[in-house]
């Protein structure tokens, strides 16, 4: 399934995801406690706060259901002591468009007093039209001159005291970057690195296809794929080898074919070194190209397994004086052969054709070569273990006799090479069959056994070789009934949901183009099929309720809710049984970036949960509210008669995860349980009520800055404002 392997990819709007991550790694690398900033529409009279993070929600002590809607001044936070020209000059910042920075004194929910240091950045979209201002608050209180009082009493001594220290800007350097001097920075320049907020920290408000690093790897791209195929290559090949040269003890000094298996292990070195630079796709079905992800990843998967597959046991054993004829007794030898039997370990290598087996499974032709492959690759082994067992009986070491009935003392017969003790003057038994001839042989014998066909030309005499012939014939009658006996079934089974998955992508595409929909609203539709096969792998949640009992539906259900649950006030009181009616009655939806969840005039019978991604509320066209994880949208209608209409869209920025209840399932619940009620509506605060209109359109901004444009050259205007 391409979707499934690709990952979710399509355009979407992270300028929210953007800022939280990098102001992250911003305060990370300068060692802040938290960093702190609200968004306020630049569009809108007051410039109304559309998102405030954690950090400042924990600042400030207000929720952020409380701050939404109020002005991106913080004007709310004022109180007496609050320096009046700072104030205005906060407000010319906004009215201008500007980025500035200021130290203002500003009061918590509490109305206790702190000192800020207030960054504002104008954020702008792809026409390069400031949309946005990013305001970040960071708590200098700690760097001011400490007020020797237990209670809030002399405000006037602490006013004084404060204000003074407002006209000096020596705090700020323990804030601000170094300069060096000399050093001849623009204007600009030098306000944005004050602000600390340089072009990598303020992306654009816009829809973009999501950007992966100069030196990140896609893991479908062309040069991936071809990259696939040649590990496989190399991967059989070190299959292939391994057992051979260790069952048959091949010359370890060749130069040959140490260079050859050198490169080898070089290849696979290199394959260590790009998965850490290639993207995966993570459990929600999206693309992961963090580094730090990446590594992460694959440092708890394969790292280990690839590592230890990549030792260059060759180079180890090449410092070994081997020679072909073996001498058990010897020390050096033994310690040779140790290091040639290590080698087995790069079998694990075949792990790389185990984790790929998604890509392969596609191609109907690459599953019947990998089958086949796959059984001569077991009898390649077989032929390799029954070679040792032959080479190990032939000659009877404790009496120095060579055993007539060995297979392979016959085959050497038979070849013309017959086995002859101490022909040579060298007291050991010499001669025997060719390698090759012995490998072919073996190869023949194992393959014939396998399929059951067993001509009986060669055929098992010892002890040893008949028990090894009875595990070959067990072991060869599960493969070929498996792979051979069986296919139909095989392919039935790896494909049944692809086949689903590729029928319904059919049906979509016959339906589309039937019906001529337009192109952008096809890729839409396809886009959120291939995204929703992705997160659900084609499981209907539903059909697998109504399957369990209605207790087991009930536990499931909230489990499924949990994150809801949790993170929510409201819920902490509700008992075991309140919960499972609750989560009985909530609903999953996976939203594609772009998807409308509420059109303007459409009634709100829902009540919305964000789990994930972020949303944007646009009323008249602008953007009054941006929508994150933990936030509640929808309307109050527990505590209202009529069913409200919503004065805004409501649309997706990226993939979200969203849990909603209707309107009549909620009440339901409710009524039954009267004491939760009171909590769950004293204690639910929506982060945006669709109910209630806040803005007025943007000739409501242009016709206040007429105004107060006229109030200047008239101030009886004034009033107007």
């Amino acid at each position: 399934m391409a979707g499934g392997r690709r990952g979710l990819v399509a355009p979407q709007n992270t300028f929210l995801e953007n800022i939280v991550r990098r102001s992250n790694v911003w305060t990370l690398s300068r060692r802040q406690t938290d960093t702190n900033f609200v968004l306020g529409n630049a569009q809108i009279v007051d410039w109304p706060i559309v998102y405030s993070n954690d950090g400042f929600c924990k600042l400030s002590g207000y929720h952020r259901a409380e701050v939404m809607q109020k002005s991106s001044t913080c004007s709310f936070m004022y109180g007496e002591l609050t320096d009046r020209e700072t104030m205005e000059k906060v407000r010319l910042t906004f009215e201008n468009y500007e980025m500035n920075s200021f130290e203002i004194l500003m009061y918590k929910k509490n109305r206790t007093p702190v000192w800020f240091f207030v960054k504002i950045a104008p954020i702008r979209n792809e026409q390069e039209k400031v949309v946005l201002f990013l305001c970040t608050f960071n708590d200098i209180t700690a760097f001011k001159q400490p007020i020797e009082d237990d209670s809030y009493k002399g405000w006037g001594k602490f006013a004084r005291l404060t204000r003074a220290l407002t006209s000096s800007r020596g705090v700020l350097q323990q804030l601000q970057p170094t300069v060096h001097k000399g050093e001849n920075v623009h204007k600009h320049s030098r306000l944005t690195e004050v602000l600390q907020l340089g072009s990598d920290i303020l992306p654009q408000y816009k829809q973009e296809t999501p950007k992966t690093p100069p030196h990140i790897i896609l893991h479908y791209c062309a040069f991936k794929t071809t990259w696939d195929w040649v590990i496989l290559i190399l991967t059989f090949y070190t299959a292939i080898m391994v057992p051979y040269n260790v069952s048959f003890k091949t010359k370890q000094n060749n130069v040959a074919w140490l260079v050859v298996d050198s490169v080898v292990d070089v290849i696979f070195l290199v394959d260590i070194v790009l998965n850490f630079h290639t993207t995966f796709v993570g459990p929600a079905g999206e693309v992961i190209s963090d580094p730090k992800l990446i590594r992460m990843n694959y440092l708890k998967t394969w790292f280990v397994i690839d590592l230890l597959s990549c030792l260059p046991y060759d180079v180890i054993n090449a410092f070994e004086n081997v020679d072909e004829n073996w001498d058990p007794q010897d020390v050096t030898q033994g310690i040779s052969s140790l290091f040639s039997s290590l080698k087995v370990v790069r079998l694990l290598r075949l792990g790389r054709v185990a984790r790929k087996l998604d890509h392969y499974i596609e191609y109907g032709a690459a599953v019947l070569v990998l089958l086949v492959c796959v059984f001569g690759l077991a009898a390649h082994w077989l032929a390799c273990i029954w070679y040792s067992i032959g080479d190990y009986e032939v000659i009877d070491e404790e009496t120095n006799v060579a055993r007539k009935d060995s297979w392979l003392y016959m085959l050497g017969e038979t070849a013309g090479t017959p086995y002859r003790f101490n022909a040579t003057g060298t007291g050991r038994w010499e001669g025997g069959p060719s390698k090759d001839s012995v490998y072919i042989t073996s190869l023949y014998f194992t393959m014939t056994s396998l399929t059951s066909i067993g001509f009986g030309n060669i055929s098992p005499t010892t002890d040893g070789e008949k028990i090894f012939a009875v595990a070959m014939m067990m072991i060869g009658s599960l493969l070929y009934a498996t792979i051979f006996g069986n296919v139909t079934t095989i392919f039935q089974q790896m494909y049944a949901n692809t086949n689903r998955y590729h029928e319904m992508l059919n049906s979509v595409r016959d339906f589309l183009k039937l019906y001529q929909v337009p192109k952008g609203l096809s890729e839409r539709v396809m886009d959120y099929i291939a995204s929703t096969w992705s997160m659900s792998r084609g499981i209907d949640t539903d059909k697998v309720l109504q399957i369990c009992p209605k207790d087991m539906r009930a536990d499931i259900c909230v489990h499924l809710n949990r994150k809801v649950f949790k993170e929510h006030p409201a819920f902490r009181l509700a008992s075991d049984g309140c919960l499972r009616a609750l989560a009985m009655e909530f609903q999953t939806i996976h939203c594609a970036p772009g998807d409308l969840i509420y059109h303007a005039g459409e009634s709100v019978d829902t009540l919305c949960f964000v789990v994930s991604g972020s949303l944007e509320v646009i009323q008249d066209d602008e953007v009054v509210a941006i929508l994150g994880k933990g936030d509640v949208f929808g309307d109050v209608f527990w505590k209202e008669v009529t069913l409200a209409q919503s004065c805004a869209n409501v649309r997706a920025l990226t993939y979200c995860d969203l849990h909603v209840i209707k309107r009549d399932a909620l009440q339901k619940v409710l009524e039954f349980y009267t004491p939760f009620s009171n909590h769950f509506s004293r204690n639910l605060l929506l982060t945006y009520n669709l109910r209630k209109r806040c803005f007025e359109a943007k000739w409501m901004l242009q016709t206040a800055e007429g105004c107060r444009a006229e109030t200047k050259r008239s101030p009886c205007c004034s009033g107007r404002l």
